[in-house]
């Protein structure tokens, strides 16, 4: 069933768990393609693998691609960009693969999001700092939840830091 032009488009959020450094790549057109494809996904960063997966159900006409990038953010970067987008002729769906990764995958994924959101909060520290300190008991909105936000942001900001540092 069509969607209507003003009804907003869904969106799929991934956790840190759900997102891989490894891609399975469905409805790529069965002519032998493996190289383009190779070649289409390397532009958003270096490639371990590329390689059909022969164990994969499919569709008729279409292979199945296991794709491995060297980091996690390039095959992020590459899912976004080329999930439904049309390779000689047929709409990709490129998805995660998490189930693919080793335990030393999963650690260095999860300290690579670590110091990304490390970086973060430092950098924005300064900034959020400044626009909470002029919220203090007496003074802010007029508006008692809003003061209760603040203060609750401040706490949640404070403790965010303590566990990361």
């Amino acid at each position: 069933m069509p969607r209507d032009r003003d009804e907003p488009a869904a969106v799929r959020v991934y956790t840190v768990c759900d997102e891989s450094k490894y891609l399975i790549v469905r409805n790529v057109p069965a002519l032998g393609c493996g190289d383009e494809l190779g070649t289409l996904f390397s532009t958003y960063g270096p490639l371990e693998e590329c390689k059909p997966m022969d164990a994969e159900d499919c569709e008729e006409y279409t292979d199945v691609f296991f794709i491995k990038f060297s980091q996690v953010s390039n095959a992020r970067f590459a899912k976004r960009k080329l999930d439904e987008s049309v390779f000689l002729g047929n709409r990709l769906q490129v998805s995660y693969a998490p189930q693919f990764e080793s335990l030393e995958d999963t650690k260095e994924k999860l300290e690579v999001r670590r110091k990304e959101v490390l970086v973060r909060i430092r950098s924005t520290a300064g900034s959020r700092t400044e626009g909470l300190s002029q919220y203090s008991l007496g003074q802010g909105s007029s508006s008692g939840n809003s003061h209760h936000q603040m203060s609750s942001n401040k706490r949640i900001f404070w403790f965010i830091t303590q566990l990361l540092t």
